[in-house]
């Protein structure tokens, strides 16, 4: 049933080991759909100015990248079922087929799903086609770099980045 949570597929990239994307506040969470074309969101929606630089989650293979329904997508499969895709993004800097690293740019990001206020980057994982919650998968920020003891007119380390 698409929605259910599945365990990470073995010899996949462990969870909570991902880069962010986008260094941003999350600003919709994942809410899986009961069936496989019920309602639902199925990825996070994550804040950021539009053309940050998106970076790829995971080591992987661009599986996809290009347009869909005229808005542009980039999917990596990470093996063993696993993919993640970001959504709503432009300037594309890879291509189907290239192989990536963790933290690689491959985008920048664009405005978002259509209508939103805010500028995002739209985010999802699945095991097959078994939508996850990308935030399982995600290194947490650690607190401490939210605290900034630095002066104001040096650049602050991201707390996303790993």
């Amino acid at each position: 049933m698409v929605g259910l949570p599945a365990p990470p597929a073995s010899g996949a990239t462990d969870p909570g080991t991902w880069a962010w994307p986008v260094a941003g506040p999350v600003i919709g969470a994942y809410d899986p759909p009961d069936s496989p074309f019920g309602s639902g969101h199925r990825g996070i929606d994550v804040a950021a100015a539009i053309g940050t630089i998106v970076v790829a989650p995971a080591d992987g293979t661009v599986s996809f990248a290009g347009p869909v329904g005229g808005r542009r997508f980039v999917t990596i499969d990470h093996g063993d079922g696993l993919r993640s895709t970001v959504s709503f993004v432009e300037a594309l800097q890879v291509r189907t087929g290239d192989v990536v690293t963790r933290g690689q740019s491959i985008a920048s990001s664009g405005t978002g799903h259509t209508g939103s206020t805010i500028p995002h980057v739209h985010f999802g994982v699945r095991i097959g086609e078994i939508y996850q919650d990308p935030l399982v998968y995600l290194a947490t920020p650690s607190a401490t770099a939210f605290i900034r003891l630095a002066p104001w007119d040096e650049p602050a380390p991201s707390p996303f980045a790993a």
